[in-house]
């Protein structure tokens, strides 16, 4: 009489390609199903989550799905590069088309479903640290203020945009916006460098939301005129300001490690930092 089970296995601990995921397949015979089970208990194979079957007229195959954490781990960071190649070369944004936006967007969606809902409510600490800015949707309107009120680039003033930062301290809850700029002077003179501190406190909303409230700015030149001390800029009174600059804001983090954090603003704005 044929044997009523021929199995066929590949070590499920192992790691393997599509094309040779680890499989157990069972031949049935005209016997009842219930004694496939009993051999199957017998052999003490145990059927997990990860695998899914497959069945024929004749057999049954259980084959192990690329669900470990070590194969998420490897697609999430392909993704992320996927989106960091996307920005690059796009001038923290200022240079972006149309489709390039599209581009980005897209990329940043297929790592923020991969990975998942951000919760910082359970690791605070992945926020601290100074992050530089490499991307941001709301720069390819020319205007340093992205989607809000904002000196804009190019000619109508001599403004040129240096590097950004957000230096975040999870302890005293103070997250600043620093801006390096350059501003053009009349010839003979040097272009004046400066760097804006814009110095918020920030407080947690839920588990990825962030709201921030503007306390204050703080202007020091650097470069030639680094000897000069550092200055208060005057806040304007609330009652003189727009309604769209109200001194606070949300933004959403929608993906975050050890380097890399992507952020979704309270206007739609896609934002790129890595750590600095």
């Amino acid at each position: 009489m044929a044997s009523l089970l021929q199995y066929s296995t590949i070590p499920l601990s192992h790691n393997h390609s599509s094309s040779s995921l680890p499989s157990l397949t069972c031949h049935l015979s005209k016997r009842s199903n219930r004694n496939t089970q009993k051999l199957l208990e017998k052999k003490k194979y145990h059927i997990k989550k990860s695998l899914i079957c497959q069945s024929g007229i004749d057999e049954i195959a259980f084959i192990e799905l690329p669900g470990t954490k070590e194969a998420k781990a490897q697609l999430i960071g392909s993704l992320k590069l996927k989106l960091l190649s996307a920005v690059s070369g796009l001038n923290r944004g200022l240079a972006a088309s149309e489709e390039d936006l599209k581009k980005a967007d897209a990329a940043a969606k297929e790592l923020e479903s991969c990975a998942g809902a951000v919760d910082l409510s359970a690791d605070l600490d992945k926020l601290q640290g100074r992050w530089k800015l490499i991307y941001s949707s709301a720069f390819s309107g020319r205007t340093l203020g992205g989607s809000r009120p904002g000196p804009p680039t190019g000619r109508l003033l001599p403004i040129t945009l240096g590097q950004v930062f957000q230096r975040i301290d999870v302890l005293s809850k103070d997250f600043d916006n620093i801006v390096e700029l350059e501003l053009g002077a009349p010839w003979p003179l040097p272009p004046a460098e400066l760097t804006a501190t814009l110095a918020h406190k920030f407080e947690l909303k839920g588990s990825s939301s962030i709201k921030i409230t503007f306390e204050k700015t703080t202007v020091k030149t650097t470069g030639n005129l680094s000897q000069l001390p550092p200055f208060e800029v005057p806040r304007i009174p609330d009652q003189f300001r727009p309604p769209s600059n109200t001194g606070s804001g949300e933004f959403e983090v929608t993906y975050i490690d050890s380097d890399t954090r992507v952020t979704r603003g309270d206007r739609g704005e896609l934002r790129v930092f890595v750590i600095s």
